[in-house]
């Protein structure tokens, strides 16, 4: 196993199969966790009030996944 890989918004969403911005709800209302499913891009911060954040592929998968099986619907606000 290769570890922890990060990727970007739009990759990390489309392996999802979900739409970016349902994957920066997650991220935003907390239930995607900073330093487990994200954390900020150390090379795309521009401006330390908005982060460009990273995904940890496995980590995020495996959170889908879970509440796929769970039959857990997940929305956008």
């Amino acid at each position: 196993m290769l570890g922890n890989l990060w990727t970007n918004s739009s990759s990390m969403a489309e392996k999802l199969g979900i739409h970016e911005i349902t994957l920066s709800s997650l991220r935003e209302k907390g239930i995607f966790k900073p330093g487990i499913h994200w954390k900020s891009d150390p090379n795309g911060q521009k401006k330390p009030w908005n982060p460009v954040p990273v995904y940890n592929e496995q980590a995020c998968e495996k959170f889908i996944k879970s509440k796929m099986a769970n039959n857990f619907d997940i929305y956008a606000a």
